[in-house]
């Protein structure tokens, strides 16, 4: 399946039906009297997170969503139907945002979420409604009201424990197909992954996290080159970095400079993403000329403060080490976070 993770459309609500003015004369009631029903509600455009969905594929070619109309009331004192509400199934992790103003209408972050981003009209009221024991023959009715009509923007975030990170052929794809039932394209040329993909790592025998393999990044990534934008919005979401470092056919004075410029993008697209924890790996150590440097080059990352690990993932050495390691950070995460959460 294609995989979107953005599409712009415009949602429409139902207009409320209008009251109705009627009067009813009939045999055991001889002065009659109004008998004008209510027009129904409309229907409101209401999203919904379903975790079986993993693109926003069915919005990219739909321009228009529109929920039904109110009914009109009738005489009789008959009260119109509601119109029925839309709903638009889309991806856990999508924001909505309405495109005119920018503002953040949902976020939409746990299966089963509803939100609803656009209400109805209300029905108008029958001239019933408006009898009083001095106004007996009102001759007025309301209209509907109408419903809200926006211009949005979907943007599916990928939601993940962990994101592998690094330049284009740095192994994450090699890694996660290693460690997961994930399949993502494996190739030897940059650029190989178009598309975020996601694994479930069983890193214990009753724990599992899920790590996300994001497209390369590259110098320039946050003002649009490569990639770019595109895929480090997808990072903003993971809770911890695994950042993948190559120094096949590279010195450690490379291999230094290219995690320099990784991190320097992830800082200038967002601040708070430069400061996301990370645990740094060095990859392909199967290689001869790999294991060979791969002592000074955790010399070299030891005088930027900074663990080296390391791990092969045409052989599997260090990966189920490495895959401990990240599931016991995640775990403790998410401790931190249920902690913050019953404090707040």
């Amino acid at each position: 399946m294609k995989f979107v993770d953005e599409a712009r459309l415009q949602i429409a609500a139902g207009d409320g039906g209008d009251g109705c003015m009627a009067f009813l004369h009939e045999k055991y009631r001889p002065k009659g009297g109004p008998a004008g029903g209510d027009g129904g509600d409309g229907g409101s455009v209401i999203v919904h997170a379903d975790p079986g969905l993993s693109t926003l594929l069915d919005y990219r070619y739909r321009r228009l969503v529109r929920a039904e109309r109110g009914a009109n009331g009738r005489g009789k004192s008959q009260h119109g139907h509601a119109g029925k509400d839309e709903h638009l199934r889309v991806p856990v992790g999508t924001l909505i945002y309405d495109s005119d103003s920018g503002a953040l209408l949902a976020d939409l972050t746990e299966a089963g979420q509803e939100n609803c981003i656009a209400a109805g009209g209300r029905g108008g009221r029958g001239n019933a409604r408006f009898a009083t024991p001095t106004h007996q023959a009102p001759r007025r009715a309301d209209p509907g009201t109408p419903g809200q009509t926006l211009n949005i923007m979907l943007e599916l975030r990928l939601l993940a424990d962990a994101g592998l990170i690094g330049l284009p052929n740095a192994g994450k794809s090699s890694l996660l197909a290693r460690v997961s039932a994930a399949r993502p394209k494996v190739a030897d040329y940059p650029f190989t992954t178009l598309q975020p993909a996601l694994g479930v790592v069983r890193w214990s025998e009753d724990a599992n996290f899920v790590l996300a393999d994001i497209p390369g990044l590259i110098e320039g990534a946050h003002q649009g080159h490569g990639l770019g934008i595109r895929f480090l919005k997808h990072v903003s979401r993971t809770a911890l970095l695994v950042h993948l470092v190559d120094s096949s056919e590279k010195t450690v004075e490379q291999t230094l400079a290219d995690y320099r410029t990784i991190n320097a993008e992830l800082a200038a697209y967002s601040p708070e993403l430069g400061r996301r924890p990370q645990i740094v790996v060095a990859t392909k150590t199967d290689l001869p000329d790999v294991a060979e440097r791969l002592p000074k080059l955790s010399r070299g990352f030891a005088d930027l403060g900074t663990d080296l690990h390391a791990c092969s993932a045409a052989t599997g050495d260090g990966c189920g080490e490495l895959m401990t390691l990240l599931g016991a950070s995640v775990a403790e995460r998410r401790s931190l976070d249920a902690e913050d959460a019953a404090d707040a």
